[in-house]
């Protein structure tokens, strides 16, 4: 049995667009964490930062992470991150040691 994926994404929202970023991020919780491989999926925001927003999710894959990134929910978010992104988001993948 292969080791699980987690990954870390952070993402911060361009001035104006925190609440619709928090939105628009809540709404894939849900079909993300009923999708196969996904063992967790959970969403934060900074304490410190407004705006600043993390996933840290582990996937039982490397090929199911590859097949979240095509379900409807992620395409679509995928074409709204550039107007609600005030840079690129950073994704990492770690392994446990």
């Amino acid at each position: 049995m292969s080791e699980f994926l987690t990954v870390v994404a952070c993402l911060r929202a361009k001035a104006g667009e925190h609440a619709r970023l928090r939105e628009e991020l809540q709404r894939l919780v849900a079909p993300t964490r009923a999708e196969v491989g996904c063992v967790t999926y959970d969403l934060y925001g900074s304490k410190s930062e407004p705006g600043f927003f993390m996933f840290h999710e582990v996937w039982r894959s490397a090929e199911d992470l590859e097949a979240h990134f095509k379900t409807p929910h992620m395409v679509a978010i995928s074409k709204l991150l550039p107007e609600l992104l005030r840079e690129p988001m950073d994704l990492t993948k770690w392994t446990k040691l």
